[in-house]
Protein backbone atom coordinates (compact mmCIF):
# COMPACT_ATOMS: atom_id res chain seq x y z
CA UNK A 1 0.00 0.00 0.00
CA UNK A 2 1.38 3.53 -0.70
CA UNK A 3 3.19 5.64 1.86
CA UNK A 4 3.43 2.86 4.50
CA UNK A 5 6.29 1.84 6.71
CA UNK A 6 7.09 -0.52 9.58
CA UNK A 7 8.54 1.45 12.96
CA UNK A 8 8.91 0.28 16.12
CA UNK A 9 6.47 1.77 18.51
CA UNK A 10 6.16 0.94 22.26
CA UNK A 11 8.60 -1.45 21.73
CA UNK A 12 6.31 -3.33 19.14
CA UNK A 13 6.12 -3.19 15.61
CA UNK A 14 3.40 -0.93 14.16
CA UNK A 15 2.66 0.19 10.75
CA UNK A 16 2.14 3.77 9.73
CA UNK A 17 0.40 5.70 6.57
CA UNK A 18 2.48 8.74 6.58
CA UNK A 19 2.87 9.50 10.24
CA UNK A 20 -0.32 7.83 11.40
CA UNK A 21 -0.57 4.36 13.05
CA UNK A 22 -3.08 2.08 11.21
CA UNK A 23 -2.48 -1.50 12.18
CA UNK A 24 0.03 -2.93 14.86
CA UNK A 25 1.30 -5.96 16.74
CA UNK A 26 1.74 -5.91 20.79
CA UNK A 27 0.92 -8.39 23.84
CA UNK A 28 -2.27 -7.71 25.78
CA UNK A 29 -2.87 -10.07 29.29
CA UNK A 30 -0.22 -12.14 27.62
CA UNK A 31 -1.42 -12.99 24.46
CA UNK A 32 0.49 -11.56 21.25
CA UNK A 33 -2.75 -9.28 19.29
CA UNK A 34 -2.93 -7.47 16.36
CA UNK A 35 -4.66 -4.10 16.28
CA UNK A 36 -6.95 -2.40 13.51
CA UNK A 37 -9.30 0.71 13.30
CA UNK A 38 -12.42 0.13 12.04
CA UNK A 39 -15.43 1.75 11.22
CA UNK A 40 -17.21 2.37 14.80
CA UNK A 41 -20.77 -0.07 13.95
CA UNK A 42 -17.94 -2.38 12.46
CA UNK A 43 -15.81 -2.69 15.12
CA UNK A 44 -18.66 -3.03 17.74
CA UNK A 45 -20.28 -5.96 15.33
CA UNK A 46 -16.77 -7.77 15.70
CA UNK A 47 -16.04 -7.23 19.05
CA UNK A 48 -18.62 -9.95 19.64
CA UNK A 49 -16.95 -12.33 18.10
CA UNK A 50 -14.70 -13.45 21.32
CA UNK A 51 -11.50 -13.57 18.95
CA UNK A 52 -12.08 -9.11 18.83
CA UNK A 53 -12.00 -6.96 22.20
CA UNK A 54 -11.79 -3.01 21.81
CA UNK A 55 -8.06 -2.24 21.97
CA UNK A 56 -7.13 -0.80 25.36
CA UNK A 57 -7.23 3.24 25.38
CA UNK A 58 -8.29 4.01 21.95
CA UNK A 59 -11.52 1.20 21.57
CA UNK A 60 -14.23 3.75 21.96
CA UNK A 61 -12.34 5.09 18.50
CA UNK A 62 -13.34 2.13 16.45
CA UNK A 63 -9.50 0.38 17.39
CA UNK A 64 -9.80 -3.26 17.89
CA UNK A 65 -7.32 -5.70 19.50
CA UNK A 66 -7.48 -9.32 17.41
CA UNK A 67 -5.83 -12.49 19.17
CA UNK A 68 -3.22 -13.68 16.98
CA UNK A 69 -3.23 -17.16 18.55
CA UNK A 70 -7.19 -17.29 16.80
CA UNK A 71 -6.12 -16.08 13.41
CA UNK A 72 -7.19 -19.50 11.13
CA UNK A 73 -8.08 -16.74 7.83
CA UNK A 74 -5.44 -14.35 7.26
CA UNK A 75 -7.66 -12.96 3.96
CA UNK A 76 -10.02 -11.74 6.77
CA UNK A 77 -6.74 -10.41 8.52
CA UNK A 78 -5.56 -8.42 5.46
CA UNK A 79 -8.94 -7.22 4.83
CA UNK A 80 -9.33 -5.57 8.29
CA UNK A 81 -6.34 -4.09 8.12
CA UNK A 82 -7.21 -2.51 4.57
CA UNK A 83 -10.47 -1.24 5.67
CA UNK A 84 -8.06 0.69 8.69
CA UNK A 85 -5.43 1.84 5.99
CA UNK A 86 -8.51 3.22 3.89
CA UNK A 87 -9.66 5.30 7.28
CA UNK A 88 -6.23 6.17 8.51
CA UNK A 89 -4.57 7.12 5.33
CA UNK A 90 -4.43 11.21 3.84
CA UNK A 91 -6.80 11.85 0.57
CA UNK A 92 -3.09 12.41 -1.31
CA UNK A 93 -2.03 8.76 -0.50
CA UNK A 94 -5.49 7.28 -1.38
CA UNK A 95 -5.22 8.66 -5.10
CA UNK A 96 -2.03 6.61 -5.38
CA UNK A 97 -3.98 3.66 -4.54
CA UNK A 98 -6.90 4.17 -6.82
CA UNK A 99 -4.39 4.73 -9.05
CA UNK A 100 -2.56 1.32 -8.34
CA UNK A 101 -5.19 -0.54 -8.43
CA UNK A 102 -6.46 1.25 -11.55
CA UNK A 103 -3.42 -0.01 -13.36
CA UNK A 104 -4.53 -3.74 -12.15
CA UNK A 105 -7.84 -3.68 -13.54
CA UNK A 106 -8.04 -6.12 -16.69
CA UNK A 107 -9.55 -4.14 -19.18
CA UNK A 108 -12.11 -5.11 -21.77
CA UNK A 109 -10.14 -7.52 -23.55
CA UNK A 110 -8.97 -9.22 -20.36
CA UNK A 111 -5.41 -7.89 -20.75
CA UNK A 112 -4.28 -5.76 -17.91
CA UNK A 113 -4.14 -2.12 -18.67
CA UNK A 114 -0.66 -0.97 -18.79
CA UNK A 115 0.89 1.61 -15.82
CA UNK A 116 -0.12 5.47 -16.90
CA UNK A 117 -3.24 4.51 -19.17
Amino acid sequence: MPDTKETTTWGKPHFRVGDRIFAGCGEENGRSVIGFKLKKGHAAAVTKDPRFRPAPYVGHKGWVSMDAADVSDWDEVRSLILESYLLIAPEKTLAKLDRVVDTRRPAKNGRHRPPGR
